[in-house]
């Protein structure tokens, strides 16, 4: 991504906060008499769609004694937590790290590079390098390992990192390493509507799903071509700023 929206967030295998839509306001509040309760309501609906100091995901209780948090700066501290002054916890919100890898296959005239069409959302019927949220008591590479195992039923061999992409607006670093397909007896996972690969001309860049994979793709196909002439793969990184609708790839 040049950058996530906060409801264009890539995979789907952590649980995300969900946005309600704000509802016509009920009869029953429409009376002049009834403008607190209106406050009242427009209040916790807009909630919803309100995010604290860039927290990733807003906190109301303490998750170690079920008191209410507050949001303040800790004393030797310089940013906003949240803090329980029940029982004195500070808890910390760090970014999530998502991981992929850019399955190859090179055996034909042309290589090829597997890509998944979505079957979730966000960016459902959008392709995508097969990524997703790393999971605890796991290497990054394991982590891309399965989840190109899982969305695209692909045994890979995994290789260098190539990419790290780094989304703070949305409190997210992207990984992606390069993999080497064994076979090409894939299938689409329950997150996948099809699984197919492509090379570089066939990439269907107009319907990737977020500004990572293009970038990464735009990335590797790059090294690819330099390879083949004596170059070899390097690492790239880079800082996305935009948000994702005012990105054009």
């Amino acid at each position: 991504p040049s950058g996530y929206e906060p409801d264009e967030l890539p995979d789907c295998s952590t649980p995300r906060l969900k946005v309600r839509n704000i509802q016509c306001i009920p009869a029953h509040c429409k009376s002049n008499s009834s403008f607190i309760t209106v406050l009242h309501w427009l209040i916790l609906k807009m909630y919803c769609y309100m995010n604290v100091s860039g927290f990733s995901h807003p906190m109301k209780y303490c998750s170690d004694c079920a008191h209410p948090v507050s949001v303040q700066i800790p004393k030797d501290d310089t940013r906003e937590r949240y803090v329980c002054e029940q029982c004195g916890i500070i808890h910390y919100q760090n970014p999530k790290v998502v991981v992929g890898a850019i399955p190859l296959w090179d055996q034909g005239k042309e290589a090829q590079v597997l890509l998944c069409r979505r079957a979730i959302e966000p960016r459902y019927g959008y392709w995508t390098l097969p990524a997703g949220f790393m999971e605890n008591n796991e290497t990054t590479a394991e982590a891309a390992e399965r989840e190109t195992l899982e969305e695209a039923g692909a045994r890979i061999e995994m290789q260098a990192l190539f990419s790290l992409l780094n989304v703070a607006h949305v409190h997210q670093v992207h990984l992606f390493y390069r993999a080497r397909l064994l076979d090409i007896d894939y299938a689409a996972g329950t997150e996948s509507l099809e699984v197919k690969l492509f090379t570089e001309s066939e990439i269907p860049w107009d319907e990737l799903a977020f500004p990572t994979v293009s970038h990464t793709l735009k990335f590797f196909f790059s090294d690819l071509a330099a390879s083949r002439t004596g170059g070899k793969f390097g690492f790239h990184s880079l800082d996305i700023t935009k948000p994702m609708r005012s990105h054009k790839t």
